[in-house]
């Protein structure tokens, strides 16, 4: 049978073996987890995590170690907890282990021993590309490190995440941009793509209130995540997350002191991105569409996303094309949307309109000289 859900097991590591500071890091905030993890608790997790998805149907189960930079632990403390993993991938009762890390904490000896415990995918946060962002954000390695790394991970045939981060100091729209051209390039099996937000008692927040930095905001951040999830998208790279998990204390007004926090950044440039198609699509439509009624056809799945965040996309095209009614209608299409006014009847293959989009934004860059 194939398992086609996958559930994850998160246990919270933070801080722990990080030999370097950055400027944005606090992992405590972040993760909402002490330091400390003890052995009881990391299987009281587990087990707990286990009860609940056993009154689901059958899925693949991943104990995943997040937050810190895993392989920077002192190595006994490395192996007792990828013991406990390990044992339960040996009872059969998870499928995958992860852990995420630096690359400047990845070296031969360090792959030998993940493999050993049955380690099945390895993440790196990278941040970024490039040296003055990697400077200016304290991260304490090179880019050098990141290639290194991943040419190594690459030998023990691990699968492989990279983590970029947007709006890191002295980052940009074209930096942010060639981060990921050259994430590409290094054919990771996914991405992760986080917004810096500035968190409290970070030297981020510190640099905030000093005026020294200047967060990007919410729109800022759709339109410059809008174009890297295309581009991504286009490479056939999945983006697998986009924007820190919300918990109790990552909202703003607690733990989030400013910065483009937003609880579905993810489905607002989803929304933005099918905007755009069908907004172009309607453009070469000469005709009015004065009090016409647009029906548009589309899979159950992205059938939110075209509608938009609270409809916002919905309300565009009224105040756009004057439309009198907006109706969605459900299909079994995948990789398609039609629109029908009237008589009139549009096709939209999303594939080809990608692949335009990416190519649009990789000419414009190459123009620019990114």
């Amino acid at each position: 049978m194939i398992m086609s859900k996958e559930k994850i097991i998160p246990i919270f590591v933070p801080n722990y073996g990080c030999p370097h500071m950055c400027v944005f890091c606090n992992q405590i905030k972040i993760t909402g987890t002490n330091i400390s993890i003890t052995k009881d608790e990391v299987i009281e997790t587990i087990d707990n995590y286990l009860r609940f998805f056993n009154t689901e149907e059958e899925c693949i189960i991943e104990i995943a170690f997040y937050g810190g930079s895993f392989t920077a632990i002192e190595l006994s403390k490395q192996v007792e907890l990828l013991q406990i993993a390990k044992s339960y991938k040996d009872a059969g009762k998870i499928n995958k282990i992860r852990i995420s890390t630096r690359p400047d904490a990845i070296d031969d000896n360090i792959l030998k021993v993940l493999k050993s415990y049955s380690v099945d995918i390895i993440e790196l946060g990278v941040q970024s590309l490039d040296k003055e962002v990697l400077f200016f954000s304290e991260r304490g390695h090179s880019d050098s490190d990141v290639y290194d790394a991943v040419k190594i991970i690459r030998n023990y045939d691990f699968v492989l995440g990279l983590q970029m981060m947007v709006g890191l100091p002295g980052d940009d729209y074209d930096k942010s941009l060639n981060t990921l051209i050259k994430i590409i390039d290094l054919k990771p099996n996914f991405i992760r793509i986080y917004p810096t937000l500035v968190i409290k008692n970070t030297k981020l927040e510190n640099m905030y209130m000093s005026g020294e930095y200047k967060p990007l905001t919410v729109d800022q951040t759709v339109k410059l995540c809008k174009d890297l999830l295309i581009v991504a998208t286009y490479y056939k790279i999945p983006v697998i997350r986009i924007g820190l998990q919300t918990t109790e204390g990552i909202q703003l007004g607690k733990d989030v002191v400013s910065g483009p926090f937003h609880a579905a950044i993810r489905q607002l440039i989803e929304s933005e991105i099918f905007y755009d198609i069908i907004y172009e699509a309607l453009s070469n439509i000469e005709i009015s569409f004065k009090g016409e009624t647009l029906e548009i056809y589309c899979n159950a799945n992205i059938m939110s996303n075209i509608a938009g965040h609270k409809s916002c996309n919905r309300i565009k095209l009224y105040n756009e094309f004057n439309f009198k009614i907006i109706k969605f209608i459900k299909t079994d299409m995948e990789k398609s949307i039609i629109l029908k006014i009237g008589n009139i009847q549009k096709s939209i293959d999303i594939v080809e309109c990608i692949e335009n989009m990416a190519v649009s934004i990789l000419d414009r860059a190459f123009i620019r000289g990114v």
